[in-house]
């Protein structure tokens, strides 16, 4: 069984696993669901809480695309409403939208790392199976492992790009 595909994506996704962490130490708890406001000027971008979230949901379904548990039973039942990706992100000001903090990371980290040890030990041939997704992107990305190299790769450091983005506009130092 050659696995040589399966480690060079978890490879992509130890090195953005590293990084998130790093992005989300000195996040306040009280800012980590509201919009940020450099200035005064509240600016309408993705934040800490939406975009954890949202990535929250692609580890746990690459675990089940490999052969792991199912998703709907491995992630609570409101984040696919809260952070699919046709959510839309809001401001909680209340507190009373989003998860805590400690659970969106907690569903974050749980399903990448997952996802990681499930690469490690994916045979090749799955990997160069077809995408079982429908729509676009299965034209963008045929095979399970390109689909599952986008998602630990490309998509995951696009979004931590905005939360690199909004610690700056909290006036946090870069991670």
């Amino acid at each position: 069984m050659a696995n040589y595909i399966g480690n060079m994506i978890a490879n992509s996704g130890t090195l953005a696993m590293g990084y998130a962490e790093g992005l989300l130490k000195g996040i306040p708890a009280e800012h980590f669901a509201r919009f940020a406001s450099p200035g005064g000027q509240v600016v309408h971008s993705n934040h800490a809480a939406f975009i954890i979230g949202h990535l929250g949901l692609y580890g746990h379904q690459m675990v089940e695309e490999l052969g792991g548990p199912l998703a709907a039973d491995t992630i609570p039942t409101r984040f696919a409403e809260l952070f699919s990706k046709t959510a839309t992100c809001d401001d909680d000001r209340d507190g009373s939208r989003y998860p805590s903090p400690t659970e969106i990371t907690d569903v974050f980290f749980t399903g990448y790392r997952a996802a990681i040890d499930a690469l490690r030990n994916t045979d090749d041939e799955l990997l160069c199976g077809e995408n079982p997704s429908d729509g676009p992107i299965k034209k963008r990305f045929p095979t399970l492992g390109g689909l599952h190299g986008f998602y630990m790769g490309g998509h995951v450091m696009m979004h931590l790009g905005q939360l690199s983005a909004f610690r700056r506009m909290l006036g946090l130092k870069p991670a």
